[in-house]
């Protein structure tokens, strides 16, 4: 069976999800095509903290609502070393900027809903997907789906499927030059049915590991734990993880951790990665599909989110006027944001983690960096920045 649409968007995730959003706003038909089932997708626990500017396009481009109404706006974040804890200010660093945190799941409902509220395609379960001609100007997308089999005929493909896609394996070898960097640690994640120890996230440098306390609503918290990557999950009981977090976060004065039953929980290795460029003829890669970083800068969502805000601007242009000028400037544009966002995760990450092969020396280091930051405005403003986003077209 044949179809044809403008634009075939491989990834329902919030990447390929904003772009058809965005597009279908402009009047730009497109398909977007869904490995996964929808409860799969909007079930899935992933990045909660979304940067100002997303915030901002997500309230521009009319689905803002149940992330304004849900949504927990916070102003700072806390870094605790040495026993004592040290609040960022964002706000009073950044001109009035900040974050809020709103699950990615919730993120992906709300753009499944508005695609289905317009009534354009959105095809879960989408089986065998493959791009072909993609160095042409009429690629196609072939799939199954409800017992179909499908070609879809288009002008552009947006690879936003993820950093195991099919999309960037489709792009012929040696076009892409390869970044990447595998941290000696991981993540151990849970969501607990708990209330969140503080207001504003807490990042804790410890001389047992990094941990993270952050939360998704007001009764349910999201903490981490470094670990070793070859940690198994079966070693890590729930009175052991309460144990492990309490001793990370301790400090001089009050301060309690409300344990509470664990709902989900999963280990989750680091790596940065970027690949360049992010375009090949007609295909172009968003999101996960094109780049990684480590979620101790919370950057991931809003990198995606930036990515196919660029596209989508581009994908404009060519279909009001023929000019292909912003689409073939894709990846010179997104790259600038990316390598910073890379940047900022990697400094984060190193500054707060406790690495295997370090020694007194480098421990030094972090703990001289952590001081700086706490008692420089300068310092703590760079921090402050990066961390609440830079405008979106800061680099354009």
């Amino acid at each position: 069976m044949r179809v044809n649409t403008q634009v075939a968007i491989v990834g329902a995730g919030p990447a390929g999800l904003m772009l058809a959003h965005l597009l279908q706003r402009q009047g730009i038909e497109s398909v977007v095509l869904e490995a996964r089932s929808r409860v799969y997708v909007e079930n899935r626990v992933r990045a909660g903290v979304l940067e100002q500017g997303t915030v901002d396009l997500l309230d521009s481009s009319g689905v803002g609502a149940r992330m304004r109404r849900e949504g927990l706006l916070h102003g700072g974040i806390e870094l605790r070393f040495g026993r004592r804890g040290h609040r960022i200010d964002f706000p009073g660093l950044t001109g009035g900027r900040a974050i809020t945190v709103y699950g990615q799941q919730e993120v992906v409902k709300d753009l499944i809903q508005a695609r289905l509220d317009a009534g354009a395609p959105l095809l879960f379960e989408a089986a065998d997907v493959s791009v072909h001609g993609a160095g042409s100007n009429a690629p196609q997308v072939r799939f199954r789906h409800a017992g179909d089999e499908v070609e879809l005929h288009c002008r552009f493909v947006a690879g936003c499927d993820g950093f195991h896609g099919v999309c960037r394996e489709s792009i012929p070898a040696g076009v892409l030059s390869i970044y990447e960097r595998v941290y000696p640690f991981a993540w151990l994640g849970i969501l607990a049915r708990s209330t969140p120890p503080s207001d504003e996230l807490i990042y804790c440098y410890h001389d047992r590991g990094f941990a993270l306390f952050s939360m998704r609503t007001p009764e349910i918290t999201r903490l981490y734990l470094q670990v070793a990557p070859e940690e198994e999950l079966a070693g890590w009981p729930d009175e052991r993880i309460w144990h492990e977090l309490r001793l990370r976060a301790e400090i001089d004065g009050e301060w309690s951790l409300e344990s509470g039953p664990i709902i989900e929980r999963g280990i989750t290795g680091m790596r940065s990665f970027v690949a360049d460029p992010m375009q090949y003829g007609s295909l172009f890669l968003a999101g996960d599909a094109a780049h990684i970083v480590p979620p101790t800068g919370a950057k991931g969502l809003n990198l995606a989110v930036g990515d196919v805000r660029v596209l989508a601007r581009a994908l404009t242009e060519y279909f009001a006027s023929g000019d292909e000028r912003l689409l073939q400037a894709y990846s010179r544009t997104c790259l600038k944001r990316v390598w910073r966002a890379e940047h900022f995760s990697w400094w984060m990450t190193s500054m707060l983690h406790r690495f295997p092969m370090h020694d007194g020396f480098e421990q030094s280091m972090q703990r001289s960096q952590l001081e700086y930051i706490v008692k420089s405005r300068a310092a703590a403003a760079s921090l402050a920045e990066n961390y609440v986003g830079l405008p979106f077209d800061y680099w354009e």
